[in-house]
């Protein structure tokens, strides 16, 4: 099993099962000299974590990560750094049937057909906790990345959940996950988990002033591995490139895109504009300077009715799901930032 490591040049390998001992990453290829912000992880960490509203997953873990190698006197080394998380509200003798009785949706039963040792606990490695290693390698490519390019930014936030359909795209804090409609959504995600159902939803992810040029045409265009990691969450089985969704028998005349006044001897930026609603900020698989736009379906969470009541599940992995999109896009551009330079002599 080897496809538990992330990246080219900027990697991650994650580890750990959902109640065992700890989970954890390793970040290879960041380079040296980079600030290393402990408020950045607790950001990040604290969105990710469950416990922290009624409606979430009952589960009580602090998620302190600590730190291991790979900084001294607050910036990186240039080696392995590693980053760990005890569990601490673990029960795995709430699992103990799941070894004989697999559980509906979930995939116990495919994990044990593939590899007939297992670790039924909670799913092990197919546990939505396996993202906690995601999220602290996403965390470190953010703080390399914002050295270099102080403007670039990458955000994730959910625009649906069940029937809601997200009204504004403004308000980004904890309490304002959903924007004006937050207050409405969890009461109505609370009273829904009481009655043991789960609901899918839609996470918009936008990566913007990313640097241009980025994108390895023709097996790793920038979109194709932004997708691939987008995909690699779990209960995400859709994934939309641009600002909106475009019919594939609409004409090309329709589809406005403007390329004016590209003078390829002249520079390394590119002038005019391209619609990012159809084409997201990437053409020929190489980044245009321009935003990128995606959107990411999920599905409802497995557990429902009695199952759901009786243990610790979300109604809707949704809100605490785009904090590991927003580290998947930062892992995969600090991948390519460090790859492009590999492209030309100057």
């Amino acid at each position: 099993m080897g496809a538990n490591i992330f990246g080219t040049v900027f990697q991650i390998i994650t580890f750990g099962e959902s109640h065992g001992p700890a989970m954890g990453v390793v970040v290879e290829g960041c380079p040296a000299g980079v600030s290393f912000s402990w408020d950045l992880i607790r950001e990040k960490m604290d969105r990710r974590r469950p416990g922290r509203f009624p409606w979430m997953s009952s589960r009580k873990e602090p998620d302190i990560p600590q730190l291991l190698s790979g900084v001294f006197e607050g910036r990186t080394l240039g080696t392995p750094l590693a980053l760990l998380i005890k569990n601490k509200d673990f029960r795995p003798e709430d699992y103990h049937l799941i070894k004989k009785n697999p559980r509906p949706g979930h995939a116990d039963d495919v994990w044990k057909e593939k590899f007939d040792h297992v670790d039924p606990r909670g799913g092990g490695r197919a546990s939505g906790r396996e993202t906690a290693g995601r999220v602290l390698g996403g965390a470190v490519a953010q703080m390399f990345l914002k050295e270099l390019y102080g403007q670039l930014d990458i955000r994730a936030f959910p625009i649906q959940v069940g029937h809601f359909i997200r009204k504004d795209f403004t308000a980004f804090s904890e309490r304002q996950w959903f924007g004006e409609q937050s207050k409405e959504v969890e009461e109505f995600l609370v009273q829904k988990k009481a009655r043991g159902l789960s609901y899918g939803g839609t996470i918009r992810v936008e990566v913007d002033k990313p640097p241009v040029g980025l994108g390895q045409p023709v097996f790793h265009k920038l979109k194709s591995d932004l997708a691939s990691a987008f995909m690699s969450i779990g209960a995400c089985y859709e994934v939309s490139l641009g600002d909106q969704y475009f019919s594939s028998s609409v004409e090309g005349d329709k589809v406005k895109s403007i390329h004016r006044n590209i003078n390829l001897e002249e520079g390394s930026r590119l002038h005019g504009k391209q619609d990012h609603s159809v084409y997201g900020g990437i053409r020929g698989g190489i980044s245009t300077g321009e935003k990128i736009i995606f959107h990411l379906k999920f599905k409802p969470p497995a557990s429902v009715l009695d199952v759901a009541k009786q243990g610790r599940h979300d109604p809707c992995i949704v809100p605490r799901a785009a904090v590991v999109a927003e580290s998947m896009a930062w892992l995969v551009i600090a991948d390519h930032v460090l790859w492009s330079r590999q492209d030309r002599l100057s």
